[in-house]
């Protein structure tokens, strides 16, 4: 016993010495780039230096995002990850037999400046001037609608004849709880609240509510979409969490950018082959987000709709928009507007 105790301290001492006298050989070096930034673009080809304070040897030398392996062929790296936003940039490699990891965070933006739309307004619908919308969603050509409370009304969720504004069902909320987005998918509808870390799941064929969740490390409840098997949910960050459909666990996350900043504006969210399209929180405008990357590949104008409702003391702004599969066209509506605009988006010229 005395000797296998001798030999774990001796060999503790020569861990120690052999990088240089300190406890952890990972403070011997650090990570730089050659350009001095820390503030780079997708797809953007850097040249890491390893700076090394005892001049000790170094081998195995890979570097990874977020778990993903990024390229290092001659002396530089590739910045191809599908990661944007703040990310943190690992160099992992042996020194003297002992692995070594050390990190630093940088900057990933978007490769290119987001393209502009327009919008052409197709049709005009009757909508509930007194709907707070916070979510919307087509469901086999029936729209469903989620709102927030305001003014002593409570939230509610309902099913939507979307020609006539007529009500198929609706259920409402304790007075508590403050709706916000939704989104259907196997015959379930999710549904947030906005401060109360906790949403809702209702069976879509009599919105009878059949189960809660918690949320995670998301800061609140805004907008819900989804891809036909992951969920999207924005909180106000710069963040979209992707949740899993069963366990609404969030199993990861994208950050919206530019090419220029990262963004945190995303609100009701609403997802169409591979993009998701979001209403800017505060704004008469539309991000569209790559669901994979997080990039902002463009900006949808939509200044003028507020203007052709009717105008009123509780007016407020334009939130909620509903992508129609059959009709291929977008539906957008405002808190507290009388009208469901029925529209086409149109590449600036």
């Amino acid at each position: 016993m005395n000797f296998i105790k001798y030999f774990i301290l001796n060999g503790l001492i020569l861990f120690v010495v052999s990088c240089g006298g300190e406890k952890d050989p990972s403070s011997l070096f650090s990570l730089q780039f050659t350009s001095g930034e820390k503030e780079f673009q997708q797809f953007d080809t850097i040249r890491p230096v390893i700076e090394n304070r005892k001049d000790l040897p170094i081998d195995s030398i890979r570097f990874t995002i977020a778990g993903e392996e990024i390229p290092f062929r001659n002396d530089q790296l590739v910045l191809q990850g599908s990661k944007l936003g703040l990310q943190t940039i690992k160099v992992h490699f042996r020194s003297e037999g002992n692995p070594i990891v050390v990190e630093t965070d940088i900057k990933i933006l978007a490769p290119a400046a987001p393209e502009l739309y327009t919008y052409e307004i197709i049709n005009e619908y009757p909508h509930d001037i007194k709907a707070f919308t916070q979510g919307l969603e087509f469901y086999q050509d029936t729209l469903y609608e989620s709102t927030g409370s305001g003014g002593g009304a409570k939230s509610f969720i309902r099913k939507l004849d979307f020609k006539t504004g007529g009500i198929y069902q609706q259920v409402d909320l304790d007075t508590k709880y403050f709706g916000e987005g939704i989104t259907l998918l196997h015959d379930k509808v999710y549904q947030l609240t906005w401060q109360s870390k906790l949403g809702f799941l209702y069976r879509v064929s009599d919105l009878k509510q059949i189960d809660r969740f918690q949320y995670g490390q998301s800061k609140e409840g805004w907008g819900l979409c989804n891809d036909g098997s992951r969920i999207y949910k924005s909180d106000g960050t710069e963040r979209i969490w992707l949740l899993n459909p069963e366990t609404l666990v969030e199993e990861d996350n994208i950050q919206i950018v530019t090419n220029k900043s990262i963004f945190n504006k995303a609100n009701e969210l609403e997802y169409v082959d591979g993009k998701i399209y979001a209403n800017v929180w505060q704004k008469e405008s539309m991000m569209i987000i790559d669901a994979g990357s997080g990039a902002i590949e463009g900006v949808v104008n939509l200044g003028g709709l507020k203007e052709k409702v009717k105008q009123h003391a509780k007016l407020d702004v334009l939130n909620g928009i509903a992508y129609h599969p059959g009709r291929k066209t977008f539906f957008v509506t405002g808190k507290n507007w009388d009208t469901l605009f029925e529209i086409q988006l149109k590449k600036k010229e």
